[in-house]
């Protein structure tokens, strides 16, 4: 039996609360037949416009690259290949802020290019190097690549990534660095699009009086990304069910 227009309309509007208007249509029909509701996404695109729901809008926002130092840069090894094979082959890491009414919070985040998964992170009220560091100790310990991966993490050229103690890092974890071109903050565009899913669909807009309000913001916005928010580039699933379609796939082969 078809599903009513006001039927429809509740399923709609329920989605569209619970991932707070971060989405517009094509991920709102792609929910709902996640859902089991079998809808055409004519109709989802129709009904949503006659009623005003709609993702929140465009915004640009600036870049934080701090590149006018004279540390060594990195080559591009990435050279805008942004699908990797295999999980663990390529990490990409930035850095943005978010204003509070106590100052500006900074977010370091490392991404795994092959699911667009949030592997590490910190959240810190300075942008010293320790910003970094701790957001790819997280992405190591969590991920365990091990050395013999070499993976390869790219980063902007800013000098946080440049810097003495975070090449010794990567050196460390028998990572091989990778940097943007001068100039290019499309050569890691994933993180572009990362910062553009957070700041137009959970923080424009918002009032944040305490950076502990911003944080908690900010890592339930992580938790979703990770586990729940559909990523276009992915199939529209998440970065999470992504991977363990992946993994499964390699058991079965070997099996």
């Amino acid at each position: 039996m078809r599903m009513s227009d006001d039927a429809l309309l509740v399923h709609i509007k329920a989605i569209h609360a619970e991932v707070r208007g971060e989405y517009g249509w094509p991920r709102i029909w792609k929910e709902l037949l996640a859902r089991g509701i079998r809808v055409g996404k004519d109709r989802v695109q129709k009904l949503m416009q006659r009623h005003g729901i709609k993702a929140r809008g465009k915004r640009k926002f600036i870049a934080t690259t701090d590149s006018n130092h004279d540390m060594p840069v990195a080559e591009n090894l990435l050279n805008r290949e942004f699908q990797p094979a295999m999980p663990n082959a390529v990490w990409a890491g930035d850095i943005t802020y978010i204003a509070t009414d106590e100052g500006w919070l900074y977010l370091a985040v490392v991404i795994d290019l092959f699911s667009r998964q949030i592997v590490g992170w910190s959240v810190q009220q300075h942008m010293r190097g320790e910003l970094v560091m701790d957001a790819l100790r997280m992405a190591w310990f969590r991920r365990q690549p091990g050395k013999q991966a070499r993976v390869i993490f790219h980063s902007d050229r800013g000098s946080k990534y440049c810097s003495d103690d975070f090449q010794d890092l990567l050196t460390e974890y028998g990572m091989r660095s990778s940097m943007n071109r001068k100039g290019n903050c499309w050569d890691n565009a994933p993180t572009q699009s990362l910062w553009g899913s957070l700041k137009v669909g959970r923080l424009y807009g918002r009032k944040f009086e305490t950076a502990r309000a911003a944080k908690d913001e900010i890592v339930d916005w992580m938790a979703f990304y990770n586990h729940r928010r559909l990523h276009s580039t992915l199939g529209y699933v998440s970065p999470m069910q992504f991977e363990r379609a992946w993994f499964a796939a390699q058991e079965k082969r070997t099996a």
